[in-house]
C-alpha cells in the first residue's frame, strides 16, 4: 500500500551498522529523531498537534511560539463536511512548516464511548464511518503537501483514568466494528505515513508491542506499512515492541532502546537483526516521504509564528459550520442587528473567556482569542448596550500565592531551593519565583529531585482564607513550621498534574492582618512504580483564596443584571483545566458543584429570554433545558471562538452543526454507564467494554426516545428542510446506488446533512438496529430542491463474525432509512439483499 521503498533506502540501511540501525528506534530527544549524521541520515521534527501545530514548547505556561489553533475535532466533525477536513488538513501542514517540523501528531480519532472522557473532545465522533471518514480527509491534506499524518492513539484510547496502565476487555468484533475502524477507514482511503499507539493495554496487552493490533490487522489484513510510534512514554518493553512491529519509541532518549539492552535480546534470542532492519527501514522511509534525505546535515528552521489571514477564515467558516443550534423555540435566534438596536443584552457566565481548545497535548499558545464578549461587540457595535456578571464560581483549583510574598532574599516572590536525595542541603537556590507552584517541566530545574518553596507572608486581612495542595509526589506544607497539609501518596497520573491539576480539598487557616506567615512547601518526586514521563520529577502546587473572594455572592449580580435586560446570553462550559487530557471528566454536570447550573437556573427564573451557549467537548446535563428558550453547541471552536459564535446569534451565519455524539439526559443511559472507567481487582485497573458494538446511538436506539436529549446527527437551523421519494437499487457488482430529494422548505438559505441508515428489517439482539452508512451535506436556498445520491458497497453493511472470524451480510430484508438525525427518519426503502461472507473489506 502507498510508498513504495527505494533503492536509496535500502542502500542505506545496508550501510549502516547493528548500532546505527539500533540508534534508530527511539527519539535524540522529545520531539526529533535520531540522527546519524556520517552516513547523511538526519533527525526529522514532529509537532503537536491535532488542532494547531504547537511547536516544542508545552503550552502549559501559555509559553511557546504563537500558533493558529483550529476548532478541536469534535467541532470540525460537527460540520459533516469532508471538505473542511481536507482544507484543514491543508492548513495544519503549512502550520507545522512553520514550527520546523515534517510529522505532525494527529489526528486523533479514537470513539466517543463515554460523555466522560476526558479526551473526547480531541476525538472525531461516536460512529466510526463519521470519525474515519474526516479524519482520513485530514490525512490527505497533510500529506499533500508533505507533512506526516500520524493517527493515533491505536487503539481503544477512550478513557484517561490510569490509562498508562488500564486494561480494557473488549470483544473482537466491537473492536473491529468500533474501536479500529475508523482507523481502517483512514489507513485505507488515506495511507498515513504514520500511526501511533495507545498508552493502555487491550486484553491484557500494552497496544505498543499487541501482535494482534500491529502485525496481524494494520501491518498484515489491512496492508499498511508505514511508520509506528509511541505514544510519549508509551513503551513499555523492548524485545516485545519491536518484534511486534513498533518502530520508534519516543521520546527520546530510549527508556527501553538502549544498544546494550536491545544487543541482549538479540543475544538471548529473544529478536533477530530482520526485526531490527525492519524497523529501521520504516524509520528511514518516514526520513524520505518527508523529504528528509534532501538537507541530511541541517538543523530544523526555528519556529516561526505566521498568523495567515486564509487560516483565520477557515478556522471561523468550520466553526460556523460546526456550532450546533439545540433549541430555539419562538424562533427566538437569530438575534439580528436590527432588532436588538437600543436594547440591552446581558452576557453572562464565562462571556468574557475564550474556550477555544480543550487541555492537555491539544493546546497551544494562539495568535489570540476571540471571546464571547468581543465577537459580539464586534457583530452589534454600539447599536446594543452590554451589560456582563460572571455569576458562578468555575475555578477547578485555587489559584496558587502571588502577591503579598517575599523570598528570603527579602524581595518580591518565592525561594527555590533544589536539593539532591540526600537532602544535605540545596544544592542551588532561586529567587524570585512568582508563583506557589512548581512544575517538573521549569527548564533547568526539572533534573533535581527534591525542591522547597519558601515565602514569608503578610496578610491584608484577618480572616481564615481558603488553600488547598497537591503534588506529583509526597507533599507538605507547612506554616510557621506546622504542618498544615501533607499528602502522602503519588499522583495516579503526572501529566495529569501537569495539564489540568489533580483534585484538591481545601482547607482554611486562620490569618492576621500585618502578621508575618513563614509558609514552606516541601515535595519529592514520584518514584513508586511510576512509568510516565515525569517519573523521578517533583511537581506541586499551594492554592489560596481570601475569604471574600472565595464566598463571594456572584448569582445575585448576575440575577440583577439579566432581570434589567431584554435578553440574556449565558456562556457555560468547560475551560482547559476541567475537560483534559490526563483525567476524564469530574462530572456530568457543568462545574464547579453545580455553580453553572443554578446561574442558568436562576436566569431563566427572571428573563423569559434566556439564551445558553455552551463551550465542551462532550455532553454534559441540562437539568435547566426545559426553562430557556434557546441553547446553541459551540464546543472548542479555535481561536474565532467568539466571532463564530456571535455569526451564529445575529444571523449573519444559518446554523448547520448536526450531533456527532449522541446526548443523554442522565449518565446513568450512557452505554458504558456502570464499567467506566472500570473496577480495580489486584491493583489492575481493569474496564469491560461489556456494552460490545451498542455504543453511541446504535445503543440509544434501542431506548425510550425520551431517556435521550438530543439524538446522534440533530441540530437545527433558521430554516427547514425535507427528505422525499427515496430510491434504492443494487447494481451487478453489489453496490448500492440510492437517491433521495432534499428541499429547502423555509424562506432562508442554509445547509443539512442527508444520512442514511442501513438496518435488518428484521430486528434482532445481536445487531444494532440501524447503521450511518453514508452522508452528504447539502447547502440549499430558499424553496431550492437537489437530489442527493450515495453509492454504498456490499461491505458497509457487515458485521464481524465472530465464529467464522469473517465479516459477513446476513441474507434479508433490509431498511435503508434516509434522515436528518437518528430521530428524524423521513424515508424508508426495503430491499432484499443476498448474504455473503468472507467478504474483502
Amino acid at each position: 500500500m502507498g510508498f513504495m521503498m527505494t533503492s536509496k533506502v535500502e542502500n542505506l540501511l545496508q550501510s549502516l551498522s547493528l548500532d546505527e540501525k539500533i540508534s534508530l528506534l527511539a527519539g535524540k530527544d522529545f520531539w526529533e529523531t535520531m540522527p546519524i549524521l556520517a552516513k547523511g541520515v538526519p533527525a526529522i521534527k514532529t509537532s503537536d498537534g491535532p488542532n494547531g501545530a504547537r511547536g516544542a514548547v508545552f503550552n502549559v505556561f501559555n509559553e511557546g511560539t504563537r500558533a493558529a489553533c483550529f476548532p478541536a475535532a469534535v467541532c470540525s466533525a460537527s460540520t459533516w463536511n469532508p471538505e473542511l477536513s481536507r482544507r484543514i488538513g491543508n492548513a495544519l501542514a503549512e502550520e507545522t512548516k512553520t514550527k520546523g517540523a515534517t510529522v505532525l501528531l494527529g489526528p486523533t480519532m479514537c470513539n466517543h464511548r463515554h460523555p466522560l472522557g476526558g479526551r473526547n473532545f480531541e476525538s472525531f465522533s461516536e460512529d466510526p464511518l463519521l470519525a474515519g471518514k474526516l479524519a482520513a480527509q485530514v490525512v490527505k491534506g497533510l500529506q499533500e503537501k508533505g507533512i506526516a499524518a500520524t493517527i493515533k492513539h491505536f487503539a481503544a484510547n477512550e478513557q484517561e483514568t490510569e490509562r498508562l496502565t488500564v486494561d480494557e476487555l473488549i470483544s473482537e468484533r466491537a473492536l473491529r466494528e468500533i474501536y479500529m475502524k475508523p482507523f481502517e477507514i483512514a489507513i485505507k482511503e488515506a495511507d498515513p505515513w504514520a500511526v501511533m499507539t495507545a498508552y493502555n493495554k487491550i486484553n491484557g496487552t500494552h497496544a505498543d508491542s499487541h501482535p494482534f493490533l500491529l502485525q496481524k490487522v494494520l501491518r498484515g489484513e489491512w496492508g499498511w506499512n508505514g511508520l509506528v510510534m509511541s505514544d510519549w512514554g508509551g513503551t513499555n518493553s523492548t524485545a516485545d515492541s519491536l518484534n511486534a512491529g513498533l518502530d520508534l519509541e519516543m521520546p527520546g532518549p530510549t527508556g527501553w532502546r538502549t544498544n546494550m539492552s536491545v544487543t541482549k535480546a538479540l543475544e538471548e534470542g529473544f529478536l533477530t537483526e530482520e526485526t531490527i532492519n525492519d524497523r529501521a527501514r520504516n524509520v528511514l522511509e518516514l526520513i524520505e516521504k518527508v523529504r528528509g534525505f534532501e538537507n541530511p546535515e541541517e538543523p530544523p528552521p526555528p519556529e516561526r509564528s505566521v498568523d495567515d489571514p486564509s487560516h483565520r477564515q477557515l478556522i471561523r467558516e468550520v466553526a460556523g459550520q460546526g456550532l450546533i443550534l439545540l433549541k430555539n423555540d419562538n424562533a427566538l435566534l437569530p438575534l439580528r442587528k436590527e432588532d436588538l438596536k437600543g436594547k440591552k443584552l446581558a452576557l453572562l457566565g464565562l462571556a468574557q473567556e475564550a474556550l477555544i481548545h480543550g487541555g492537555g497535548s491539544a493546546s497551544l499558545h494562539p495568535h489570540y482569542r476571540i471571546s464571547p464578549w468581543e465577537g459580539l461587540h464586534n457583530i452589534y457595535g454600539d447599536s446594543v448596550e452590554f451589560r456582563f456578571a460572571k455569576g458562578a464560581h468555575t475555578y477547578r483549583q485555587l489559584p496558587p500565592f502571588a502577591k503579598d510574598c517575599t523570598g528570603r532574599d527579602g524581595n518580591s516572590g518565592w525561594s527555590v531551593e533544589l536539593y539532591e536525595m540526600d537532602n544535605k542541603g540545596p544544592i542551588k537556590t532561586i529567587h524570585g519565583h512568582q508563583y506557589s507552584a512548581f512544575s517538573p517541566l521549569q527548564g533547568a530545574y526539572a533534573r533535581w529531585k527534591n525542591v522547597v518553596l519558601s515565602a514569608t507572608y503578610v496578610p491584608t486581612e484577618t480572616a481564615s482564607h481558603y488553600l488547598s495542595s497537591s503534588g506529583i509526589g509526597p507533599t507538605r506544607v507547612y506554616i510557621n513550621d506546622e504542618v498544615v497539609f501533607e499528602q502522602k501518596q503519588v499522583s495516579p497520573d503526572a501529566m495529569a498534574f501537569l495539564f489540568g491539576g489533580n483534585p484538591e480539598e481545601e482547607f482554611t487557616y486562620p490569618f492576621t492582618k500585618g502578621k508575618s506567615y513563614s509558609i514552606r512547601i516541601e515535595s519529592s518526586p514520584q518514584s513508586r512504580g511510576d512509568i510516565s514521563l515525569l517519573a523521578g520529577l517533583p511537581g506541586f502546587r499551594l492554592g489560596f483564596m481570601k475569604a471574600d473572594e472565595h464566598d463571594e455572592d456572584l448569582i445575585s449580580k448576575a440575577v440583577d443584571v439579566a432581570r434589567q435586560c431584554d435578553v440574556a446570553i449565558v456562556f457555560t462550559g468547560h475551560t482547559p483545566v476541567w475537560e483534559t487530557e490526563g483525567q476524564d471528566q469530574a462530572s456530568f454536570n457543568l462545574p464547579r458543584d453545580g455553580s453553572q447550573d443554578k446561574l442558568v437556573d436562576a436566569i431563566a427564573s427572571v428573563n423569559s429570554k434566556t439564551i445558553v451557549v455552551n463551550s465542551t467537548g462532550v455532553a454534559v446535563a441540562m437539568p435547566w433545558l426545559p426553562k430557556i428558550a434557546a441553547v446553541l453547541q459551540a464546543w472548542f471552536p479555535g481561536q474565532e471562538a467568539g466571532n463564530a459564535i456571535a455569526d451564529i446569534l445575529s444571523g449573519a451565519v444559518n446554523p448547520s452543526g448536526r450531533l456527532p455524539i449522541s446526548w443523554p439526559k442522565c449518565i446513568e443511559d450512557a452505554p458504558a454507564y456502570g464499567h467506566f472507567p472500570g473496577a480495580k481487582k489486584d491493583g489492575q485497573l481493569t474496564v469491560r467494554y461489556d456494552e460490545g458494538v451498542f455504543v453511541g446511538y446504535r445503543h440509544y436506539d434501542r431506548i425510550a426516545k425520551e431517556r435521550v436529549q438530543f439524538p446522534f446527527g440533530f441540530g437545527l437551523s433558521y430554516t427547514s428542510f425535507s427528505l422525499k421519494d427515496a430510491s434504492v437499487s443494487q447494481d451487478a457488482h453489489g453496490k448500492f446506488n440510492t437517491r433521495v430529494n432534499v428541499t429547502n422548505t423555509g424562506k432562508v438559505a442554509g445547509a443539512t446533512v442527508v444520512q442514511l441508515y442501513v438496518g435488518r428489517s428484521q430486528k434482532c439482539p445481536e445487531h444494532p438496529i440501524k447503521t450511518l452508512v453514508a452522508f452528504k451535506k447539502v447547502f440549499l436556498e430558499p424553496r431550492e430542491q437537489k437530489t442527493v445520491e450515495l453509492s454504498i458497497a456490499l461491505k458497509d453493511l457487515a458485521f464481524f463474525d465472530e465464529a467464522s472470524s469473517t465479516w459477513t451480510v446476513e441474507r434479508g430484508q433490509y431498511d435503508f432509512s434516509f434522515g436528518q438525525s437518528t430521530a428524524h427518519i423521513e424515508s424508508v426503502v426495503t430491499l432484499e439483499v443476498d448474504g455473503s461472507r468472507q467478504l474483502k473489506l
